[in-house]
């Protein structure tokens, strides 16, 4: 695609896959690769899903302060600084590591590296549609969701690889040491080529904010989304089509961990990075390609049914892994691969109800708003999971998995979708 040639130009593929490479390396990191890296500490599974859970309070109310990233500096400054901070966070998790109260002062850390690719987040995804025509954001889109994926498998698959290598080598403090010493390494390089690469479309505020302006526009915005039709229904599907699997995924790393006495599958920190990180993010990508093509054939309504099944049905797979326990790799790695596949497929009627959500005058701050009930529809069930699973057990445990997602199924036959929409129409 053509490009126009002005000062300050970069060209987009310069900037767009390093930013969105950028922006999903904290964001798996903090939300996955730590419940990976606390089981292998020597945490409870009841602690780790509920701390690790709350880290996603940061995306939950993101939208809150997301005006003041829009108007106080640049988003090319804050895309800068927030990289130099989460490296510099990571930092601070690697040295909490040796100590007696790691656990504690590293959740202090998480906590600040939450809020910061939070606010990421919000600078980068404002950046690209400031730094684009509309035509280029429709082009890069695949580059941007490309190298977002491939930063999950950096996160949760190569460097947990990684520690799970050394962890033989060396103590498994050290190793963990290593493998966030890799983020760090990571984020400060971007934060350094980013400094020099992004585009200055920019420039500075010349006024000072008005503040009292800010919170009253946010504050009719807000009053406006919870003025849509349907809004309980809408806001109590957002919260329950992943009840089941906002469980399972925070308790998937810690029963392939756990040892096979415990009701776990015994595997080490390195296939389990494997697993997750390289075949389950690759059957993620597939499946969730699969559903943006068919769901532009026919549409949102009739789809999703079909995709709430594929989303739910697949979680059954690990009632057969902790009743039976296979050995087996391939049938191990088999069974994550058909339920992120499921997974990738079922949650695009997820993102594409939250586009039809955010439908109408203030598409994006609603569907801010609309991606921070997402987010709190992961936090408050992956909460209490550890707990319900040291209860019950691994068995009983992904019963009540596929148990828990019934009230979405529930819910989709009082939604009213147009018909029409998401079909692509020529």
């Amino acid at each position: 695609m053509s490009t126009p040639s002005r000062p300050g130009f970069r060209h987009p593929l310069a900037w767009i896959p390093s930013l969105y490479f950028t922006q999903g390396i904290p964001y798996v990191a903090i939300v996955s690769l730590s419940v990976i890296m606390y089981k292998r500490m020597g945490i409870n599974n009841t602690d780790i899903t509920l701390y690790t859970s709350w880290l996603y309070l940061p995306w939950v109310i993101k939208p809150f302060w997301s005006p003041l990233v829009e108007v106080l500096r640049t988003k090319r400054f804050w895309i800068v600084c927030m990289q130099l901070v989460l490296g510099a966070g990571f930092a601070g998790v690697a040295l909490m590591l040796p100590f007696e109260g790691f656990f504690r002062y590293s959740l202090l850390f998480f906590w600040l590296l939450a809020f910061s690719s939070a606010t990421h987040d919000i600078a980068a995804d404002g950046f690209y549609m400031l730094g684009l025509r509309q035509d280029q954001q429709a082009f890069y889109v695949g580059f941007r969701s490309t190298f977002y994926r491939l930063a999950m498998i950096t996160g949760q698959g190569l460097i947990v690889i990684l520690a799970g290598f050394l962890e033989k080598k060396v103590n498994i403090v050290f190793a963990w040491q290593v493998a966030l010493g890799v983020l760090v390494a990571i984020l400060a390089a971007m934060g350094i080529y980013h400094s020099f690469i992004l585009p200055k479309v920019e420039s500075e505020p010349e006024n000072h904010p008005d503040l009292n302006k800010i919170v009253n526009d946010f504050g009719a915005v807000f009053l406006n989304f919870f003025q849509k039709k349907q809004i309980l229904v809408v806001i109590l599907f957002l919260l329950v089509y992943r009840l089941g699997e906002a469980q399972l995924v925070k308790m998937a790393a810690p029963f392939m961990l756990d040892e096979r006495a415990e009701g776990g599958l015994g595997l080490s920190t390195e296939v389990v990075g494997f697993i997750y990180g390289t075949v389950g993010v690759i059957a993620l990508v597939v499946g969730g390609l699969i559903g943006g093509i068919v769901a532009s054939l026919k549409g949102l309504k009739y789809w999703i049914w079909w995709m709430a099944l594929a989303i739910n049905l697949p979680n059954s797979l690990y009632i057969f892994l902790a009743y039976f326990q296979p050995e087996s790799l391939f049938i191990i790695a088999g069974s994550v691969a058909i339920e992120q596949l499921g997974y990738g497929f079922g949650f695009t009627a997820y993102m594409l109800f939250l586009i039809y959500t955010a439908e109408g005058k203030h598409k994006t701050a609603h569907y801010a708003l609309g991606t921070g009930f997402m987010a709190l529809g992961m936090m408050l069930p992956g909460m209490v999971s550890g707990w319900i699973q040291q209860q019950i057990g691994y068995e009983h445990f992904f019963i009540w998995v596929l148990v828990a997602t019934l009230p979405g199924f529930v819910l989709i036959k009082f939604l009213k979708i147009d018909p029409e929409f998401g079909k692509k129409h020529e």
